[in-house]
């Protein structure tokens, strides 16, 4: 078996934990972010008490410098990531964006195996090798001797083995102190690429931190990564609810309960993540994301403890430990007792937040508590979801440069539906009355009316969801709409996620539309705080 060695920087018996669902999480098609919304999961990230946190890829564009920029800036107590490839401009604007981070991480990468070398990057080995070593070389000057200079190969399961090796070991004598194990297309299955790692540990592991990285084309990611640290990995590179590229990334969740749960498979070792985080943060990223969990997702899963046969519920009952290997309340999950209604006070609602996961005070409980309060006149119960719903919903506020005054809309069968709104545009005061296929349709359309003239562009709406949020019949609908500006198009066009929330489900559509006409809006301003974080398409993104 390879040796069992930490690397420099890692404490004997210490997984190292690398969050990057602000970088590769981020890649997944739709789950854009706006600089706001990144910090808030940066956030969550500190108090799950991860190792590092990838914030993004500086170079891909300047909404994503001033995003990775801000977290380093503004993010204490963790490593703060960046990636950049191996070719001029990228690192520089890497270092550019984390040199003021506690303990920036400069984190480069270029394709290794013949395939990438061939066909996408146009270069031989010796040349891939030489810019690896360039830039290594570059970042541990530039961020001197106390930073995080991180390399990785990428696509490393299809790279020649041989070859690999000699890179790393250039690497490492260039001053990399974390060489890192990308499976880049999901290819590898665990006994062949924990035999991979253990190579990697025996070349350059008394030297450097082994870091991996694993994707779940085949569904094999976090069994990938748990081979892999069983080879001597020491670095862990997840996702929060294994968001990311195609199929996604290995899952922290499942890593890190897979490892708190199985000590003997483990022996001596651990993460330094605070697991009862874990379900918070999941529901903060799916929220922001738009990227629905799952019921059967394991450990955060709607369903995850949840026991519908009757022989479970009977062992359940007699002893918890029949049917489940870890506790609820180790993720986040809690069995509180306590109800809000319309006469609770604000004390009660932030003990009942703060069992669900949130930490709120200050303005933000107070408008979290008038919403409650106004939730509590408008429906019989205001439930764990309803709550964790209007927590949420404030995590994505951006100025509102179009406010909603009023509205109206009459339908009847077999006809069509006539929608007015009155609205504040940049200050102005609008009105429009349109028709449309019902009452949404022509509200959306009287919105659309009302704005275009004055912001020049209006929206198009690319997907529209109506979830339940809770049971019974005064349920509240929670909407998310996806939108992108009529004068964008291409593959490359910008779309931000709104959400509206109400008892109405007309009212919440409508705030949802007009959450992402505001977003659009703040993304075409410079220097705008909630400005959404628009990602250029850069080959060889691991």
């Amino acid at each position: 078996m390879s040796p069992r060695v930490p690397g420099p920087g890692v404490p004997p018996g210490t997984i190292r934990v690398f969050d990057t669902t602000l970088r590769d999480g981020e890649q997944a098609p739709g789950a854009g972010l706006t600089v706001a919304e990144k910090i808030e999961v940066a956030r969550q990230l500190v108090r799950l008490n991860v190792d590092v946190v990838e914030a993004g890829f500086p170079a891909s564009s300047p909404g994503d410098f001033e995003a990775v920029r801000r977290i380093a800036v503004e993010t204490k107590g963790v490593a703060v990531a960046a990636l950049a490839r191996c070719r001029d401009g990228d690192p520089q604007r890497a270092v550019e964006a984390i040199r003021a981070a506690e303990r920036p991480h400069l984190h480069v990468f270029i394709a290794t195996s013949d395939i990438h070398l061939k066909h996408k990057l146009r270069m031989t080995r010796d040349e891939a090798l030489k810019a690896a070593v360039q830039w290594v070389r570059y970042g541990r000057k530039a961020l001197g001797r106390a930073a995080e200079i991180e390399f990785s190969a990428e696509d490393a399961s299809r790279t020649d083995p041989g070859f690999l090796l000699d890179v790393y070991e250039a690497v490492v004598g260039a001053g990399a102190s974390t060489v890192n194990i990308p499976d880049t297309v999901g290819y590898a299955i665990p006994a062949e690429f924990g035999a991979l790692v253990g190579r990697v540990v025996e070349r350059v592991g008394r030297d450097a931190v082994v870091s991996v990285h694993c994707h779940n084309d085949l569904g094999l990611a976090s069994s990938n990564t748990l081979a892999a640290i069983q080879a001597g990995a020491r670095q862990v590179e997840v996702t929060i609810n294994g968001l990311g590229e195609r199929a996604g990334n290995a899952s922290l969740e499942e890593v890190v309960m897979a490892v708190r749960t199985r000590p003997t498979q483990f022996p001596g070792l651990a993460t330094r993540v605070s697991t009862e985080q874990i379900t918070p943060a999941s529901r903060l990223v799916s929220y922001l994301t738009g990227f629905v969990v799952q019921p059967n997702k394991a450990v955060v899963g709607g369903n995850a403890f949840a026991h519908e046969s009757g022989i479970h519920q009977d062992g359940v009952i007699k002893n918890p430990l029949t049917y489940e290997i870890m506790t609820p309340q180790s993720v986040g999950l809690t069995g509180s007792t306590i109800s809000i209604g319309k006469l609770s006070g604000r004390k009660g609602l932030q003990k009942k937040l703060s069992e669900l996961g949130y930490e709120v005070d200050g303005e933000r409980l107070d408008a979290i508590y008038r919403a409650a309060i106004a939730l509590a006149d408008a429906k019989k119960d205001v439930t764990d979801e309803d709550l964790i719903a209007l927590v949420e919903e404030r995590v994505s506020e951006v100025p509102a440069a179009v406010q909603l005054e009023g509205w109206s809309v009459t339908s009847s069968k077999g006809g069509r539906s006539s929608g007015n709104v009155f609205l504040v545009v940049g200050g102005e005061a609008r009105a429009s009355e349109t028709s449309g296929n019902g009452p949404v349709d022509a509200l959306f359309k009287a919105v659309d009316a009302a704005i275009e003239p004055v912001l020049g562009w209006r929206p198009i709406l690319a997907q529209y969801e109506i979830r339940a949020v809770g049971e019974g019949e005064d349920a509240q609908g929670q909407v998310l709409v996806r939108c992108r500006r009529s004068a964008d198009s291409g593959p490359g066009a910008l779309v931000v996620t709104g959400h509206g929330l109400s008892t109405n489900i007309i009212e919440a559509s409508l705030e949802g539309y007009l959450a992402a006409v505001n977003k659009l809006h703040g993304a075409s301003l410079p220097n705008v705080s909630g400005a959404y974080v628009s990602r250029g398409t850069l080959e060889g993104e691991r």
